[in-house]
Order: C-alpha cells, then sequence, then structure tokens
C-alpha cells in the first residue's frame, strides 16, 4: 500500500513538473523532459532497496525547484532528472549526448564527478572543498542544480536522523550559501542560512522570529508613515511602481547581533523599502535616478551609504540602487530602487539569464568561472583556513578600481594594491614594490576604495616575501605568493643540501637518515627540506652541527627514583570531571559511563547538546554547534547519544571563555574584574589582555551557572564604558 502511494505522489509530481515547464518550453523541450523521467524511472527501478523511489521523488523535487523557483529551462531540468542516470551502465556519455544533446551530457558528467567526492566534512578537508568547486566551475547550470539539490535536502532536515541533519546543513551554509550568494541567489541563500540557524540555534531563531512577529504591526505602522508621502509624489509624476518592506532574515538580525555586540532592539535595520519601476529598458537608470532624487527631497540620505550598481553592476548581474536615509523618528531606513527587470535578476541570479540573453552579464560570468578555475588549479588550498578563505572569497562584495587606460577591475573588498597587480599578471605581482593611486605613491598594503586609479611600479630586483601573504586577501594573489615561495625554499634547500654533504665529508661523518634525523631532532624541524633551506640561508650554525656530531653529548644520569610533579593548579584540567554531579540524562543503554564536557566547545546549562561515546574517557558532552561535531557526527555516528540536561542544577557551575574588545582605557583590566568579581559575584579563573593601535582584545576564563547566566553577563560587560563587544568563544577558536 505505502508503495502505492508513492507512485501517486511520483506521478503527482512529474504532472506538476510538466504544468510549470509548459510556460517555458517548447513542445520539442518537453518531450526531452518525457524522455528523461522515463529514464530516471527505470534506472531507479533497477535499484534495489527502499531508496528507489525515494531516489525518484528527489530528482523531481530538484527539477521543480530549477523550474518554479530559479525559472531555468529544458536542459537544467533534463539533467536533474538524469542525477542517477550514471547507475546504469547503459546510459554512458555516448547514448546521452545523442538523445539529449552535448549540453545536457557535459553537465550530467559534472554532476556525476561531484558525486563521487566526499563533501560530507569539507570545513575540515579543503582538497575536497577545491575539487568540489573546480568541477563546478565548467558550466553554471552544474552549480544551479546542486544548489537547487541542497535547498531540496535543508528543507527536508526534520526527517533525518541528528548525524545526517548536521551534516546536510553544515554542507549548505558552508559551501552552498556561498555559491549562492556569489551568483546573485540571495533569496536561496537567505534561506539556507536561516535553516542552519534554525536547526544549530533553535533557542537563538525562536526568540528572534517572536521579537520580529510581536514588533510586526508597529513596523508596518512606520512603513506606512515613510512610504505615503513618496507614493503621493511618484503617483504625480506618473511612474508605474510598486513599494514593498521587506524584511531583514534572522540569521542576519542575529549575524549583526553578534558582530556588534547589542540586543534585538538596538538593530536599526530591521526591514527595507523596496522601490519596483516598471519602465522601458532604455530608461531605466534615468528613471531610477529621478526615483532616487524623490526619496532624497523627503529624507536626507547618508552620503557614506549610496551603492550604485545600477552604473556597474556586481558581476552575478546584480543591478539595484542602494541608499540609507534618516526617516520619521530619526530612524535610519535602507531604500532599494531598482527596475521590474533588476529585481528578477536580483531574486534569481545568474539563473535569470537564460531569460535576459545579455552579453555584458554573461561575459562577467564567464569570467569569473575562468578565474575560479584558474586560482583552484594554481595551488591547492593546503589548510581548513584556505578552505574558510575560499568561502570568502565566494561570499564577498566587490571593489571597482580602474587601470591607468580606464578599464574596470573587480576585486574582492578588503583587497589592496598587491592583489591588484596579481590580478593584471603574476608577474607584474611578483615585482611589485608599491603603485601610484590617484597620482599618489601608496604602498604594497594600501587597501583600495571603489573609483581608485590605480598604476603599479615594479622592480626587476623585488622578490615575493612571506609577510606578502598577510597583505593580501584574494585567493588567487596569495596562493602565487605561496606558489613563488615555494620555489625560492626549494632552491635554498638544494643549495643547503650540497653545502651539507660536502661538510660531511670533509668531517668524515657519514651522510645517512640517521645523521638527518638527529639534526631534525636538534633543531626541532619537521623536515630535512626545512633544515638544507635553513643551513643554506646562514640561519642555522655549521658548527653547531660539526660538534653535535663530533662531541656527542654525555648519556643522560637517570635519578633512582623520579617523583612525579604536582600538577599546577593554575593550569586548567584537560577535562572537567561529571561524575558525582549527573547533569545529564544519556540514552539508558550508556548508564555507568561517566560523563565530561568537551572542552573544544565548554557546554555549559542551557546549550543545545549531544553525548558522543570516546573510547577511553567515558562519554563527552559537546554543543550541538561544536565546531567539531559534524566531523564526529559523520566519521562516527554510532557512538552519538542524545543528551539533555537535568532541571536541577542550582549547584552547578560551568567553566567558559569570553572575548572582550574595546577602547584601551586607562585601568581595563580593573573595571572588569571589578564587575565580574564584585558586582556580579562571578568567579573568575584567569584573565588576559593585549592591547594594539589604541584598542584592546581580552580572554576572560570564568564560571557561570547557565546560559542565560552567561548572557546577562555578557550584557553587564557590554555597559563597561570602553567596552565595544563582549561574546563567548569556544577554547577551539582562542587556541587559533
Amino acid at each position: 500500500m505505502e508503495k502505492k502511494n508513492q507512485r501517486a505522489e511520483i506521478r503527482s509530481l512529474y504532472r506538476r513538473l510538466l504544468r510549470a515547464a509548459r510556460y517555458r518550453m517548447t513542445e520539442e523541450d518537453l518531450e526531452l523532459l518525457r524522455k528523461a523521467f522515463g529514464v530516471a524511472d527505470r534506472v531507479c527501478r533497477m535499484q534495489k532497496g527502499e531508496e528507489t523511489e525515494t531516489d525518484l521523488k528527489r530528482v523531481l523535487h530538484i527539477a521543480l525547484i530549477l523550474v518554479n523557483e530559479f525559472g531555468m529551462g529544458m536542459v537544467s531540468a533534463t539533467s536533474a532528472l538524469l542525477l542517477f542516470s550514471h547507475l546504469d551502465p547503459a546510459v554512458n556519455e555516448i547514448y546521452l549526448k545523442k538523445e539529449f544533446g552535448p549540453q545536457v551530457q557535459l553537465i550530467v558528467d559534472g554532476l556525476t564527478k561531484i558525486a563521487s567526492i566526499d563533501t560530507r566534512n569539507t570545513f575540515s578537508q579543503p582538497e575536497n572543498l577545491r575539487k568540489l568547486v573546480l568541477n563546478l566551475a565548467t558550466d553554471i547550470r552544474v552549480i544551479l542544480i546542486k544548489i537547487a539539490e541542497r535547498l531540496y535536502d535543508i528543507r527536508q532536515l526534520p526527517q533525518f536522523p541528528l548525524d545526517r541533519q548536521l551534516m546536510v546543513a553544515s554542507e549548505a551554509f558552508y559551501i552552498y550559501s556561498p555559491l549562492a550568494h556569489r551568483l546573485g541567489l540571495y533569496s536561496v541563500k537567505t534561506e539556507m542560512e536561516d535553516r542552519y540557524l534554525l536547526f544549530t540555534e533553535p533557542r537563538t531563531y525562536a526568540s528572534i522570529e517572536k521579537k520580529i512577529r510581536e514588533s510586526a504591526t508597529e513596523r508596518e505602522q512606520y512603513i506606512t508613515e515613510f512610504v505615503k508621502p513618496l507614493r503621493a509624489r511618484l503617483r504625480k509624476e506618473q511612474f508605474k511602481f510598486r513599494i514593498i518592506g521587506r524584511n531583514k532574515s534572522i540569521f542576519s538580525i542575529w549575524s549583526k547581533m553578534k558582530r556588534q555586540g547589542v540586543d534585538f532592539d538596538e538593530v536599526y535595520d530591521l526591514f527595507a523599502i523596496r522601490i519596483i519601476l516598471e519602465t522601458r529598458p532604455e530608461q531605466e537608470k534615468a528613471d531610477c535616478w529621478h526615483v532616487y532624487s524623490v526619496v532624497t527631497d523627503f529624507y536626507q540620505p547618508n552620503p557614506q551609504r549610496l551603492r550604485d550598481w545600477i552604473s556597474i553592476p556586481k558581476s552575478n548581474g546584480y543591478e539595484s540602487l542602494h541608499t540609507t536615509v534618516v526617516g520619521p523618528g530619526g530612524k535610519w531606513v535602507e531604500v532599494q530602487i531598482r527596475t521590474e527587470r533588476m529585481d528578477e535578476l536580483a531574486e534569481k541570479g545568474v539563473a535569470a539569464h537564460w531569460k535576459y540573453k545579455e552579453g555584458g552579464r554573461e561575459k562577467a560570468m564567464d569570467a569569473w568561472l575562468v578565474s575560479m578555475r584558474e586560482m583552484l588549479e594554481t595551488s591547492p588550498p593546503e589548510t581548513a583556513d584556505d578552505a574558510e578563505e575560499l568561502k570568502q572569497n565566494l561570499y564577498t562584495d566587490e571593489v571597482f578600481v580602474f587601470t591607468p587606460k580606464g578599464e574596470l577591475k573587480r576585486l574582492r573588498t578588503g583587497s589592496t594594491v598587491l592583489d591588484f597587480a596579481y590580478d593584471i599578471h603574476t608577474d607584474i605581482g611578483y615585482h611589485c614594490v608599491g603603485a601610484r593611486v590617484n597620482r599618489k605613491n601608496v604602498p604594497l598594503k594600501y587597501e583600495l576604495v571603489n573609483g581608485d586609479e590605480v598604476h603599479i611600479l615594479t622592480s626587476n630586483s623585488q622578490k615575493p616575501k612571506r609577510d606578502w601573504l598577510h597583505m593580501v586577501v584574494t585567493t588567487k594573489a596569495r596562493n602565487k605568493i605561496r606558489q613563488a615561495l615555494n620555489e625560492e625554499k626549494f632552491k635554498a634547500a638544494e643549495a643547503g643540501k650540497e653545502l651539507l654533504q660536502r661538510r660531511f665529508r670533509n668531517w668524515k661523518i657519514p651522510y645517512n637518515d640517521e645523521n638527518i634525523k638527529r639534526l631534525l631532532a636538534r633543531f626541532k624541524l619537521k623536515t630535512a627540506q626545512d633544515l638544507y633551506a635553513l643551513i643554506f640561508q646562514e640561519k642555522i650554525d655549521l658548527a653547531e652541527v660539526k660538534e653535535l656530531f663530533v662531541q656527542p653529548p654525555e648519556p643522560e644520569k637517570v635519578p633512582a627514583s623520579v617523583k612525579t610533579p604536582e600538577p599546577d593548579a593554575a593550569q586548567p584540567p584537560v577535562t572537567r570531571q561529571m561524575e558525582g554531579e549527573d547533569f545529564l540524562l544519556v540514552d539508558d543503554n550508556v548508564d555507568g559511563l561517566k560523563y565530561q564536557l568537551a572542552r573544544c566547545c565548554n557546554p555549559i546549562f542551557g546549550d543545545e547538546i549531544f553525548g558522543f561515546v570516546t573510547v577511553n574517557e567515558g562519554i563527552k558532552i559537546h554543543r550541538l554547534n561544536c565546531p567539531n561535531a559534524a566531523e564526529m557526527i559523520r566519521r562516527y555516528g554510532y557512538r552519538v547519544v542524545k543528551a539533555s540536561w537535568k532541571k536541577n542544577y542550582e549547584s552547578s557551575s560551568f567553566q567558559t571563555v569570553v572575548r572582550v574588545t574595546g577602547v584601551d582605557e586607562l585601568g581595563m583590566i580593573n573595571k572588569l574584574s571589578e564587575v565580574l568579581s564584585k558586582d556580579l559575584k562571578v568567579n573568575m579563573r584567569s584573565i588576559s589582555m593585549e592591547s594594539k593601535d589604541g584598542f584592546f582584545e581580552g580572554i576572560i576564563t570564568l564560571f557561570v551557572t547557565s546560559k542565560s547566566h552567561l548572557e546577562g553577563v555578557l550584557h553587564r560587560l557590554m555597559k563597561v564604558k570602553g567596552v565595544q563587544r563582549a561574546v563567548r568563544v569556544d577554547e577551539f577558536h582562542v587556541r587559533k
């Protein structure tokens, strides 16, 4: 009976897809769509198990998202239906090209390659992220299909087990949300971010959602008051338009609260006003600026907050005019001005390019794909930090600057002269010594701003230096610098190796692996290449090398009895034992095991938590949004147990870490200590502070009774004069 119901659901989905496609496709296109469904149905029937019907429903849902929400056509929808076609040996490259055309074949081939990449732990395996994006960067539609697939998955989160939930949410947030942002799919990006927050911080999400709902009436009244004079003037001037008020996403509000260390009531831009015009293509730019003048006739604009993406659209095709004005009651209000065409492009991003075929946008997106491939092929990311950097490059806004000949260059916001030099050509980057920006000499680390005219200055004697890595923000520049440094290191190592071999021969010392290992241990180095390079650079004294072999050290005298030193009371224990303080209720099948709070995330009462059964240390309790949670659940899902806090916790205290930043004022440590110890009666374990350029950063380890207690502490710290931000941090992030 269940299988019969599933087939009925599949037929219903298929009919919905055909109805949606009929508005965008020819009869010939629809026939190919029907044929693709036939292949998908046959392939799924060939597979054994309960997942066959689920797979077919899955590809139909993905195709519906592409057609209904992204506005895509036959090629994308057909390719989505063929997502599992590689499971049938008969559906090969020749068959796909013959039956569906070369475009579908290439896209399906790209999707098949991606299917073989394990992206579940991508944020801890940068090489997988590199492979994924490299394969995506062959055809924009490959990216769009994968984004549609992850959008469908994240909508199904409640139906998945815990390990699958965390993997899907993390993958959507860390990989596909930045890609959606980069391609202009802002509604998709927002939904992925919001659903990620709903899963990892359900209480925070519910709290913000409730406050938005409670303030809805007041906000609607304010919007009505704000737009009333604008409507009257625009109608008088015979514009065809519509005005909508758009709430900021819950995730963006939460991010701003966290970034600025403020409460919900202190976030001023909870919504934006959007004015959408219906006008002729040749009148778009003039009409948008006309409406801007109307808005600023009534409300004072902030000139620093004007964003003109009509004259110079973003590389993903986004066009709009943004300004921030002072509305009634002295409140800041963001106003967005665009046309109906621009609005569709803004909502559907690059997906709308197949409707609006305009060479400029397609050329810009193609250029992005080329730069993406070049960036990834030159030098793969080496660490998790590099993976994070790649995500930031996908997520970032842009800065627009000019060459001396007037050529426009788009770079990541925050780019320096050195980034610009590498963007022009690798050799120019290698030999860059500075630049003339707007006819003034500036150093390599000068940060570019919109409208700068940049002329790079070079010298043949210049070479890349290691500190250059701290002057650039683009992945391309960073990879090229690393590549050059590695080449220099290799040359130095070869010369150093030859020098060491020559000296060993003179000293009659065997040149072998055992002696090289002895040197590595002596100088605390990891590789022989490091040793050779330091010898060549004269940072290791060869006389010291000789002494090590010519005069071997005396054997270490071991006393008859060795007394184990007492642990330093100032040093924090590795884990905080929970025996005798049974804070947590866990599954019955793990009774008798001791519990420990994981140091990587320091959970406290009120956090969303889970238990992880270790081999030797009982159960470790982690926060659901612990930086290590996704990897543990993915690899060892069978060790995960549900955990929840007992209600009786009054006598308990939990260690946590707080980061405080702000303006460095006299006696800041005393002020913070007094607030915590005297006013709040909070027990502190340690406090450290660093000061630079008039600002300070402090790390405080303290004990609290619950998450709400900690929130109260943070709120009170924000009231201290000079403090700009007080946030909870994981020990993992403190170590980094």
